[in-house]
């Protein structure tokens, strides 16, 4: 999952930021209305956590810039303003959850992901193919039955390809979906994440490469195929 916090406290953001990152969350930082507005037109996300009070254009307008736009972004509204009507307005303008501060960051997590699950509610929370079983909620994954344990990123990169359903997911959108936007375009840490990630899995190798195209789960894998190609 990838999130764009909206944020104009540099503290606040880069805490909410590092925090997310540990529950396997990607997250880039706009500090004013302007800079928002540039990342949406250039990244695609998955959710937009908006504080409503910021310079430029406003938490406000940005959402309903992202209403407008009829992506069906979920956004979730992050600000000290608690009362009542604060809220309402706020949910009025397309808002599809609220959290005042001070926050719990554990919270803030669990409700970006019940987020993204109504966002992709024809997906069951937990998604199973080719005899994985994931788990987002509790970041767990066992392949026929046996638990894997993962790293954080690597956790992230399956959940993307869990999702494309046997789909060809290439790099590039690993690259964006799974890292923020600090990440080197030229990197190859997606092919050493997918490889490392392959390892644990274990064999048959479930998750193939499509040589100049990109990565997918091999359906046939779970079923005792040969599995993907390294790469």
């Amino acid at each position: 999952m990838r999130v764009l916090i909206v944020e104009d406290e540099p503290y606040l953001a880069e805490a909410v930021r590092d925090g997310l990152r540990l529950e396997a969350i990607a997250a880039d930082i706009a500090g004013d209305g302007d800079t928002a507005v540039e990342l949406l037109s250039i990244n695609t996300y998955d959710i937009a956590v908006l504080d409503r009070d910021i310079p430029g254009p406003s938490g406000d307008e940005i959402a309903r810039r992202i209403v407008a736009s009829g992506s069906g972004m979920p956004i979730l509204m992050l600000t000290a303003a608690d009362r009542l009507d604060d809220k309402a307005s706020g949910f009025a303008l397309g808002a599809d959850d609220y959290l005042t501060k001070p926050f719990e960051l554990r919270e803030l997590a669990l409700r970006l992901r019940a987020l993204d699950r109504r966002r992709a509610h024809h997906r069951p929370p937990v998604r199973e193919i080719a005899g994985l079983r994931l788990d987002p909620f509790r970041r767990e994954v066992y392949r026929n039955g046996r638990y894997v344990a993962l790293t954080r990123k690597q956790f992230a990169v399956l959940d993307v390809l869990v999702a494309a359903e046997g789909g060809v997911v290439s790099a590039e959108e690993l690259l964006e979906r799974a890292w923020d936007a600090n990440a080197d375009p030229f990197t190859n840490a997606v092919r050493i994440t997918v490889s490392a990630l392959r390892k644990r899995l274990g064999e048959p190798w479930i998750i193939a490469t499509v040589p100049g195209v990109g990565y997918r789960i091999d359906t046939g894998a779970g079923a005792g195929g040969k599995g993907g190609e390294h790469g």
